[in-house]
């Protein structure tokens, strides 16, 4: 079966503005348009028999409540946990990867004394989590400093040094958010697992970016969102939890399924709109049909290829390795921007509202940096773009 070209042929799938070039998927993501009419489907059967939809056909709650079906949420849950080589029953929704990630640092019985490990590439809403969660419990927060450039070898070094007799959980990026820094989880887990320590994963950004078999990994839980790179509806997020982990693991919420299991306790919290998840199986079946291998193969190449076209054309240097790369990339500007975050703000305010670029900008150790997300709407003239207007720009020095 021939499928269609990538690049700006792909535009008219989706509901982008085509006055802004949009390297920025990784943020919040950006659903196709059909997927977002698969989502609207459900949502007008969910209108045509409110209570019978949700009280019946959605979620088991363990309430006693004879059901003629399947419930609709655990089949979606089976078809997403396939794409991601795991099972059905050992997965559950939630609205995002936070909410999925402060499930288990709240679930944790930490002591006074006890230690979280996370590292200096985190993404800074969890660390505000798991400094709440170490506060409530008098569990103290390390942060592990990450060597630049960035290698295999120095990330598992940075992480197994920082270890100590205390620590008692690992929270770690799978893909990190604003360095796109691809680690070696597996490695990592298995040196944890060594030591007795838990591993907590952020898989924000993986599920559609990388090949996932997630019980491989060796890890305890892996939290992560499919409205990014799995083309999945906002907000769409899910929780896995090895098996001898779910027994201890409680939602932020507590309802009706209290007390009743895993997958009772999480699919429901209340009432909420479930579409998003009901719609993520359409968005695995499109990813699909347009060639899963062929659509993370161009995202990667696009994202290798233009971090090294954008340090050209601003003489500076992108020292990632290939292999540490999955659809997105960081690159440092060139040292007239600045170094603050600040700095970092107006820039991205400039190039958004002036060239018409949404791209994420950010300043990190003394520096201003890049990152581009590469979907298959965009192009390497996309890239070229935006690295003629870095470079035809001074620095933003404007106070407003």
């Amino acid at each position: 079966m021939s499928r269609p070209a990538f690049g700006h042929a792909m535009l008219e799938r989706w509901a982008l503005d085509p006055s802004i070039l949009y390297l920025n998927h990784g943020t919040v993501g950006a659903p196709p348009r059909r997927v977002l009419e698969a989502q609207q489907k459900i949502r007008d059967e969910i209108e045509r028999q409110p209570a019978h939809f949700l009280l019946r056909e959605l979620a088991d709650i363990g309430d006693g409540i004879e059901r003629t079906a399947h419930p609709r949420l655990r089949a979606a849950a089976e078809h997403v946990a396939e794409f991601l080589g795991a099972r059905g029953e050992d997965l559950v929704f939630t609205d995002n990867v936070t909410t999925a990630l402060n499930a288990v640092l709240h679930s944790l019985p930490f002591e006074r004394g006890d230690e979280i490990l996370m590292t200096d590439l985190r993404y800074g809403a969890i660390g505000h989590a798991a400094q709440h969660a170490g506060q409530l419990t008098g569990a103290e927060v390390r942060v592990a400093q990450i060597p630049y450039p960035f290698t295999a070898a120095g990330v598992i070094e940075a992480i197994v040094s920082a270890l100590t007799p205390r620590t008692r959980l690992l929270v770690v990026d799978h893909i990190t958010s604003e360095s796109a820094l691809l680690t070696p989880l597996q490695e990592i887990a298995a040196r944890c697992r060594e030591r007795g320590v838990a591993v907590l994963v952020d898989g924000a950004h993986a599920p559609g970016a990388i090949e996932l078999d997630i019980p491989s990994l060796g890890v305890d839980w892996y939290a992560a969102n499919l409205h990014k790179w799995a083309w999945t509806p906002r907000s769409a997020g899910f929780l896995w939890a090895a098996p001898e982990r779910q027994a201890s693991l409680h939602p932020a919420v507590i309802s009706w399924g209290w007390g009743k299991g895993y997958t009772h306790q999480f699919d429901w919290v209340g009432t909420r709109d479930p579409s998003p998840w009901l719609a993520a199986p359409s968005a695995i079946d499109l990813l699909r049909e347009l060639g899963w291998n062929e659509v993370r193969e161009y995202n990667h190449r696009l994202a290798w290829d233009g971090a090294r076209r954008l340090a050209q054309v601003w003489g500076t240097r992108f020292e990632t390795p290939e292999s540490m790369i999955g659809t997105m990339a960081t690159v440092p500007l060139p040292e007239r921007f600045g170094s603050t975050p600040l700095e970092a703000l107006r820039l991205r305010r400039a190039l958004f509202e002036e060239d018409r670029i949404e791209v994420q900008v950010h300043a990190w150790r003394g520096r201003i940096w890049a990152r581009i997300s590469a979907q298959i709407y965009v192009e390497m003239a996309d890239m070229e773009r935006f690295a003629e207007a870095v470079a035809a720009r001074a620095a933003v020095t404007n106070d407003a």
